[in-house]
């Protein structure tokens, strides 16, 4: 029997209050994605038969969008006022009503939970829970819920402003994330109250709920780390320099050398391979491929690119989005590539820009050449032809090809197509005036005044 798929509630209704900014608390990045987009990553990497709901609070239709932008699939729900997390879930009510199989509730500002947590709680149901609760144990408990044990089982999760001097004292707190067996949380929902210092539906409630119905209740244990919570600017630097160690750790993992990894800052999805150097003080955006071998030279930033094998890049280089590099092929120090494809063992070395382009194989492109690719109303394409030649200081106007093997000299405007092998020159002709300089200044000298 194939299994059931689990639903995935993920409510992420915080507005952007306490984080000084007009967009919606999960829509801040961390490691180049909005948090929300990490979380259900995460849910779709512990179950791959996930199916999604994602809870929003009004006029928050940009993130509605990105959920299902994201997770094709996803459904989305409004949770209209905000009464609680209960509440919350209740608002996503067509879907949990209407799954056949687990549900598991987690929060869309808690970007670094981890797959396997979220898989330990399904097992945990699989094994017998009918209720299983994420916890960890805090360095400092304060403002958490407490997980409340009696006998060795978990039998309550009490809020802190609810909690007794003595239960303060706890340090296993509760983290927010609740997983249900199939058919049992539409029953607690039924029966949460709010009966609570806030007078808020709250659903860690289900849990003391649950063990009046004689049900059983789980408990996992993962770190204080990947249940952070981020409610403003601070816990967002934390989560980002959290997320950033795992990446880096990764990627030494994978065989990659990080000379100075405290300064390499990575995306979500940057994939590196094996025995690629990257040094000091590089910066990763989204959607980066290094292959096996290559060297990331340092102050370089890269996004949205492809890097083939034993291609070097840097220092102080610029890839943005489409710039794809060949095996070999070397960018150096304050070039920026974008839109182009700079093919096997081609050499774009000195301060200069290459954009909707093509570097033929094997090509040289010299110091200060640009391609003019923007007439300020569309772009267009130029073609660097394999094992061309192309001067310093050479302007190459779009739409232009440069034929295979072809030379174009040094400080060309370049705005007609070359012949393959052929030498194309396209500047002014040098002239010199001898005398010239002398007899401006002699005109400059004050003339003596009239006797």
């Amino acid at each position: 029997m194939p299994a059931r798929a689990t639903l995935f509630v993920v409510l992420a209704a915080g507005e952007g209050t306490r984080m000084k900014s007009d967009s919606p608390k999960v829509m801040h990045a961390v490691a180049g994605q909005p948090m929300l987009g990490c979380v259900l990553d995460a849910a779709q990497a512990a179950n791959g038969k996930a199916d999604l709901a994602v809870v929003v609070g009004p006029a928050m239709e940009a993130v509605a969008d990105y959920a299902v932008a994201r997770a094709p699939g996803a459904q989305t729900f409004i949770q209209r006022e905000r009464r609680g997390t209960a509440d919350a879930v209740r608002a996503a009510g067509e879907a949990v009503n209407g799954h056949d199989g687990d549900i598991v509730v987690l929060y869309g500002d808690t970007p670094l939970i981890r797959p396997g947590t979220l898989t330990a709680m399904i097992e945990s149901l699989a094994q017998g829970a009918d209720v299983a609760v994420l916890g960890f144990e805090a360095a400092n408990p304060s403002g958490y819920g407490r997980l409340i044990r009696e006998g060795g089982r978990l039998v309550a999760i009490r809020e802190e402003r609810d909690a007794s001097e003595a239960e303060r004292d706890i340090r296993l707190c509760n983290s927010g994330v609740m997983a249900f067996r199939s058919g049992v949380l539409p029953e607690l929902l039924g029966r949460i109250s709010t009966s609570n210092a806030k007078g808020e539906y709250y659903l860690t409630d289900a849990v003391e709920i649950a063990v009046g119905l004689g049900k059983t209740v789980g408990l996992v244990e993962g770190t204080e780390q990947e249940v952070l919570g981020v409610n403003d600017r601070a816990g967002l630097a934390e989560a980002e320099a959290a997320a950033q160690q795992r990446l880096r750790q990764a990627a030494l993992a994978g065989g990659a050398t990080l000379i100075a990894p405290d300064t390499v800052f990575l995306s979500h999805d940057t994939k590196i391979g094996r025995d690629v150097t990257v040094e000091p003080h590089v910066f990763f955006g989204p959607g980066v491929t290094v292959a096996d071998g290559a060297t990331i030279r340092a102050f370089s930033h890269i996004e949205g690119a492809m890097i083939a094998e034993r291609a070097t890049i840097g220092p102080y280089a610029r890839l943005r989005p489409g710039a794809d590099i060949g095996a070999t092929a070397r960018i150096g120090n304050f070039v920026e590539v974008k839109a182009a494809r700079v093919e096997t063992g081609a050499k774009v070395n000195h301060l200069t820009y290459i954009g909707d382009a093509r570097v033929g194989e094997g090509a040289n492109v010299g110091a200060g050449t640009i391609t003019c690719n923007y007439d300020g109303v569309a772009k267009h394409f130029t073609d660097i032809g394999p094992g061309a030649f192309i001067g310093s200081n050479t302007a190459l106007v779009a739409p232009v090809r440069v034929g295979e093997g072809a030379y174009v000299g040094t400080g060309t405007v370049l705005t007609k197509d070359v012949a393959p092998h052929a030498l194309a020159i396209g500047r002014a002709r040098q002239v010199e005036k001898p005398g010239w300089v002398t007899n401006l200044k002699r005109k400059a000298e004050p003339k003596g005044e009239a006797g």
